[in-house]
């Protein structure tokens, strides 16, 4: 009954926030754009936009829509750009469950008494969110620690509100016109693999290990320690760390942070993870990011994080580095060779819409031009020729645009193309020519000095594999031949009994 108490929530909100305006024009059959038409409609469905009506209906139905929200505003591949810009200011906005029961889920899923693990355990939250919250506490070494914890039977609401989402999304895919190209199904799946990762705290302790490990000794980012020892799939124990939210301009500027070089930064914190590592923090909003007295970036919740291959990093750097050059037929011949585009795909086509997209944007100075802009006029033009748009890449934009708004908010004059340029330049240098053919002989070297010695005796061996292999080929030609040539002396021996039979 709890299914038929949670549907029959759903459906009130939808009806009261009036969605079933976005049904009404798309439904695959006449007669449910009727029925959906002559719906009487409620008070608030004139009131508000719809995309605005959309982001009240998901904060209303509760958490876990509201982070489905937050994962579609990552999408601007399949939703229209209005909705993926309201459904971006989706907060968690979630009351804190009872500090003895986040002690109690502690020590069931560590197996030892709280006051053994931490000297001091604050019991009321210093955060709250949708799926865990956040304590401060001690270690019996001295450590200040925070210490996040799931909240109790999580589980069972996640999968009771998955399984009406996936019901929906089936039934969205069989109605509507668009059903198919918005992929419900396949948005669902991507959600319910990001929020059951966000459930396994070990997955972003190993994150925040990795990520620390690639910016240790950085002038420019902190990573706070992880303490392995007091971590499981329900608890995380991070280094405690002390800082301003990034969004309290006020507060720094009276610190004396140099807000010019903050906005420097994170750029260069970004294209160092994106074209240095590949592997980058994927959740940059304000909330996750403190500024240390000492000038430098604090991050946090490492729960979401993207990572790219070399193809995916020289796809990238070709693109940003081909649009502010103009190169669009570049651009087209890019998507080409990615094959994320359908092979049959003329590259003058592709390059007049990209130059019909992209022109308005190179009006501006380009220290005004949006990086995250650029990107997602990409993937706009991308859909138009049925390309598939790889997740990571799709994470990445969300991230650029949060160091994009970031950046600008610290420092309005910030020049991004000024600032990532050199990385892109590098990035391509260390790809190609004599520099780029001595680091993959120096990696391969090694490889080498085994295979080497041994290269005389396997090449006899595929030698005589290859003989051995033409003669079974020449044996097998024979024995067929052979067949034919015994068939037609079968027949000319028949046909002379016959005749000599009937002389």
């Amino acid at each position: 009954m709890k299914w038929l108490k949670r549907s029959t929530a759903i459906m009130q909100t939808v009806y009261r926030y009036g969605l079933g305006d976005i049904f009404a024009g798309h439904a695959r059959a006449a007669w449910l754009r009727r029925l959906l038409r002559k719906l009487p409609r409620s008070p608030l469905a004139d009131k508000e936009p719809l995309p605005v009506r959309v982001r009240l209906a998901l904060e209303g139905l509760g958490p876990i829509f509201v982070k489905l929200g937050q994962v579609l505003s990552t999408r601007p591949d399949i939703l229209p750009p209005a909705y993926a810009q309201e459904l971006a200011r989706l907060q968690d906005k979630v009351p804190p469950f009872d500090g003895a029961l986040a002690r109690a889920q502690i020590e069931a899923s560590l197996g030892r008494p709280i006051a053994d693990l931490y000297a001091e355990f604050d019991i009321e939250p210093v955060a709250s969110a949708s799926v865990a919250q956040v304590h401060r506490a001690r270690l019996h070494s001295g450590e200040a620690v925070a210490v996040k914890v799931l909240r109790p039977n999580i589980l069972p609401v996640i999968e009771q509100d998955l399984a009406l989402m996936r019901f929906g999304a089936g039934w969205i895919e069989r109605l509507f016109a668009d059903g198919k190209r918005l992929k419900p199904r396949e948005v669902v799946a991507e959600f319910d693999k990001y929020l059951h990762d966000e459930l396994d705290l070990m997955k972003e302790a190993a994150n925040a290990s990795q990520l620390g490990r690639q910016f240790a000794g950085s002038d420019m980012l902190i990573v706070p320690k992880v303490y392995f020892d007091y971590c499981s799939r329900d608890v995380l124990t991070i280094e405690w760390m002390d800082g301003t939210p990034i969004a309290d301009i006020a507060t720094l500027q009276a610190q004396g942070i140099d807000l010019k070089k903050l906005a420097r930064y994170g750029v260069e914190i970004f294209f160092t993870q994106v074209f240095k590592n590949g592997f980058f923090h994927a959740d940059m909003h304000p909330g996750n990011i403190l500024v240390a007295d000492d000038n430098r970036y604090i991050a946090l919740d490492f729960g979401i994080v993207g990572s790219l291959t070399d193809y995916d990093k020289r796809y990238l750097a070709i693109n940003f580095l081909a649009f502010f050059n103009r190169d669009y037929h570049r651009v087209a011949t890019a998507h080409i060779e990615s094959g994320w585009v359908p092979p049959d795909t003329r590259a003058e086509e592709l390059e007049a819409a990209v130059r019909a997209v992209c022109e308005p944007i190179f009006n501006k100075p380009l220290s005004q031009i949006s990086f995250g802009l650029v990107l997602m006029r990409l993937f706009e033009t991308s859909r138009r020729f049925n390309v598939e748009i790889q997740p990571q890449l799709v994470l990445l934009q969300k991230t650029l645009l949060n160091i994009e708004g970031l950046g600008r908010q610290l420092d309005p004059d910030l020049d991004l193309w000024a600032t990532a340029k050199p990385f892109l330049v590098n990035w391509m240098n260390d790809q190609v020519g004599v520099k780029a053919l001595w680091h993959n002989v120096k990696n391969e070297a090694p490889d080498w000095a085994t295979i080497l010695p041994s290269l005389p005796r396997k090449l006899n061996m595929l030698v005589d594999e290859t003989r051995q292999q033409e003669m079974r080929d020449a044996y097998i030609h024979l024995v067929k031949t052979q067949q034919r040539q015994n068939v037609w002396l079968a027949v000319i021996a028949a046909a002379l009994v016959l005749i000599l039979l009937f002389k």
